[in-house]
């Protein structure tokens, strides 16, 4: 369970910087008009591709943890932190509505998802008890 834990807060970190590097391009292409690109498609993919692997081992971890941590599936913070962060995927999905859209709104809007979906996870790690921003569980 704590090496299932441990992944979950590693691919944290991995997410966080598919989001970063999608967000500047995103914003660079945006402002200069550009075409809408292989590597804007790529970035925006990476993203969604760790937001679905990163729910999967969250919904993992859940489940297998539910019955051995105290307050189990009973904890509030718990159901909160899951469903924002099912908002969070869902969210950082939307690009894919985009397709055919324009470059300059197809820009925009992947853009804009992905920073709603970096809010949603903020709220979402902000509900867990203790600072867990900084700490990779299982390992420090």
């Amino acid at each position: 369970m704590t090496t299932l834990l441990t992944f979950h807060s590693i691919v944290r970190w991995l997410v966080i910087l598919a989001a970063v590097t999608a967000v500047v391009k995103l914003a660079f292409g945006w402002a200069q008009k550009q075409p809408f690109d292989k590597l804007a498609s790529a970035l925006t993919a990476v993203f969604s591709g760790l937001m679905d692997t990163q729910l999967l081992l969250g919904l993992l971890f859940f489940i297998i943890s539910g019955a051995s941590i105290p307050g189990g599936f009973g904890l509030r913070y718990r159901w909160e932190h899951l469903t924002l962060m099912l908002f969070a995927v869902i969210v950082g999905h939307l690009p894919a509505m985009w397709k055919k859209q324009p470059d300059e709104l197809r820009y925009r809007n992947t853009l804009l998802a992905i920073l709603g979906a970096l809010v949603l996870v903020a709220m979402g790690v902000s509900l867990l008890p203790g600072n867990r921003w900084l700490q990779i569980s299982g390992l420090f």
